[in-house]
Protein backbone atom coordinates (compact mmCIF):
# COMPACT_ATOMS: atom_id res chain seq x y z
CA UNK A 1 0.00 0.00 0.00
CA UNK A 2 1.50 3.28 -1.03
CA UNK A 3 1.77 6.24 1.25
CA UNK A 4 -1.32 8.18 0.68
CA UNK A 5 -3.40 5.36 1.09
CA UNK A 6 -1.84 4.56 4.31
CA UNK A 7 -2.44 7.98 5.21
CA UNK A 8 -6.14 7.57 3.96
CA UNK A 9 -6.81 4.40 5.85
CA UNK A 10 -5.35 6.32 9.24
CA UNK A 11 -7.69 8.78 8.15
CA UNK A 12 -10.61 6.55 7.99
CA UNK A 13 -10.06 4.99 11.61
CA UNK A 14 -10.14 8.07 13.18
CA UNK A 15 -13.71 9.11 11.10
CA UNK A 16 -12.27 12.04 9.14
CA UNK A 17 -13.45 12.32 6.19
CA UNK A 18 -11.56 12.93 3.16
CA UNK A 19 -12.33 14.55 0.02
CA UNK A 20 -10.46 15.60 -3.47
CA UNK A 21 -11.94 18.58 -4.80
CA UNK A 22 -10.50 21.31 -7.07
CA UNK A 23 -9.07 24.03 -5.48
CA UNK A 24 -7.10 27.40 -5.42
CA UNK A 25 -3.41 26.85 -6.72
CA UNK A 26 -2.56 28.86 -3.02
CA UNK A 27 -4.49 26.00 -1.01
CA UNK A 28 -3.58 22.28 -1.06
CA UNK A 29 -5.31 21.22 1.42
CA UNK A 30 -7.57 22.31 4.57
CA UNK A 31 -8.94 20.84 7.56
CA UNK A 32 -12.38 21.70 9.81
CA UNK A 33 -14.62 19.52 11.51
CA UNK A 34 -13.32 16.28 11.22
CA UNK A 35 -13.11 16.68 7.34
CA UNK A 36 -10.07 17.38 4.95
CA UNK A 37 -10.18 18.43 1.48
CA UNK A 38 -7.02 17.78 -0.40
CA UNK A 39 -6.62 20.17 -3.52
CA UNK A 40 -7.23 17.49 -7.03
CA UNK A 41 -5.06 19.94 -8.91
CA UNK A 42 -1.55 18.36 -6.63
CA UNK A 43 0.64 16.85 -9.61
CA UNK A 44 1.31 13.76 -7.45
CA UNK A 45 0.76 11.32 -4.96
CA UNK A 46 3.54 12.31 -2.87
CA UNK A 47 2.74 15.60 -2.82
CA UNK A 48 -1.23 14.72 -1.90
CA UNK A 49 0.44 12.42 0.58
CA UNK A 50 2.52 15.45 2.39
CA UNK A 51 -0.43 17.79 2.33
CA UNK A 52 -2.34 15.21 3.88
CA UNK A 53 -0.02 14.33 6.67
CA UNK A 54 0.00 18.43 7.99
CA UNK A 55 -4.06 18.16 7.73
CA UNK A 56 -3.96 15.07 9.71
CA UNK A 57 -1.71 17.15 11.94
CA UNK A 58 -4.08 19.88 12.46
CA UNK A 59 -6.90 16.89 13.67
CA UNK A 60 -4.57 15.42 16.04
CA UNK A 61 -3.17 18.55 17.20
CA UNK A 62 -5.00 21.80 16.64
CA UNK A 63 -8.25 23.04 18.07
CA UNK A 64 -10.55 25.88 16.61
CA UNK A 65 -10.19 28.27 13.59
CA UNK A 66 -6.53 28.85 13.35
CA UNK A 67 -6.28 30.51 9.69
CA UNK A 68 -5.37 34.11 11.28
CA UNK A 69 -1.56 33.25 11.55
CA UNK A 70 -0.48 36.94 12.34
CA UNK A 71 -1.64 34.83 15.81
CA UNK A 72 1.78 33.12 17.58
CA UNK A 73 -0.77 30.74 19.12
CA UNK A 74 -2.06 30.15 15.78
CA UNK A 75 1.21 29.96 14.04
CA UNK A 76 2.70 27.47 16.77
CA UNK A 77 -0.79 25.42 16.16
CA UNK A 78 0.48 25.15 12.25
CA UNK A 79 3.87 24.23 13.48
CA UNK A 80 2.59 21.44 15.49
CA UNK A 81 0.43 20.01 12.40
CA UNK A 82 3.59 20.45 10.29
CA UNK A 83 5.60 18.56 12.78
CA UNK A 84 3.15 15.50 13.33
CA UNK A 85 3.18 15.28 9.95
CA UNK A 86 7.02 15.27 9.27
CA UNK A 87 7.58 12.47 12.00
CA UNK A 88 4.56 10.63 11.18
CA UNK A 89 6.27 10.13 7.17
CA UNK A 90 9.67 10.86 8.24
CA UNK A 91 10.34 8.95 11.69
CA UNK A 92 14.31 8.99 12.33
CA UNK A 93 14.39 4.93 11.14
CA UNK A 94 13.19 5.56 7.88
CA UNK A 95 16.92 7.54 7.36
CA UNK A 96 18.54 4.53 8.72
CA UNK A 97 16.45 2.18 6.24
CA UNK A 98 16.96 4.41 3.04
CA UNK A 99 20.77 4.29 3.73
CA UNK A 100 20.75 0.57 4.83
CA UNK A 101 19.55 0.18 0.85
CA UNK A 102 22.39 2.57 -0.39
CA UNK A 103 20.07 5.16 -1.18
CA UNK A 104 22.25 8.19 -1.32
CA UNK A 105 20.93 11.95 -3.10
CA UNK A 106 18.05 13.75 -1.49
CA UNK A 107 15.81 13.03 -5.31
CA UNK A 108 16.33 9.21 -4.34
CA UNK A 109 15.89 9.51 -0.95
CA UNK A 110 12.52 11.40 -1.46
CA UNK A 111 11.41 9.05 -3.37
CA UNK A 112 12.18 5.93 -1.80
CA UNK A 113 10.20 7.71 1.03
CA UNK A 114 7.21 8.42 -1.44
CA UNK A 115 7.89 12.09 -0.18
CA UNK A 116 8.48 15.73 -2.52
CA UNK A 117 12.35 16.79 -2.08
CA UNK A 118 10.16 19.96 -0.34
CA UNK A 119 9.02 17.89 2.56
CA UNK A 120 12.14 15.63 2.69
CA UNK A 121 14.10 19.60 3.83
CA UNK A 122 11.42 20.94 6.01
CA UNK A 123 11.45 17.25 7.53
CA UNK A 124 15.42 17.78 7.94
CA UNK A 125 15.13 20.84 9.47
CA UNK A 126 12.72 19.98 11.86
CA UNK A 127 14.93 17.68 13.05
CA UNK A 128 17.38 19.68 13.05
CA UNK A 129 15.64 22.10 15.18
CA UNK A 130 14.79 19.34 17.64
CA UNK A 131 17.49 17.55 17.96
CA UNK A 132 20.93 19.87 17.00
CA UNK A 133 23.30 18.67 14.11
CA UNK A 134 22.77 15.17 14.90
CA UNK A 135 20.59 12.08 16.33
CA UNK A 136 20.45 8.97 17.64
CA UNK A 137 18.19 6.00 16.80
CA UNK A 138 19.57 2.85 18.05
CA UNK A 139 23.44 1.97 17.32
CA UNK A 140 22.76 4.92 14.09
CA UNK A 141 24.11 8.44 14.25
CA UNK A 142 21.94 10.29 11.48
CA UNK A 143 23.59 14.08 11.26
CA UNK A 144 21.29 16.41 9.24
CA UNK A 145 24.13 18.55 7.48
CA UNK A 146 25.20 17.39 5.25
CA UNK A 147 22.16 14.29 5.78
CA UNK A 148 24.18 11.15 6.38
CA UNK A 149 24.27 7.91 8.57
CA UNK A 150 27.00 6.08 10.26
CA UNK A 151 26.54 3.01 12.55
CA UNK A 152 28.22 3.09 15.55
Amino acid sequence: MQLYERLLAIAEEQSVYVYEKPMSRRNKGLYADQVIWINKNLNTKQEKACILSEELGHYFTSSGNILDQSSISNRKQEYRARAWGYEQLIPLHRFVEAWQQDIEGRHAIAEYLEVTEDFLQHTIDHYQRKFGLYATYENYLIYFEPLNIIKM
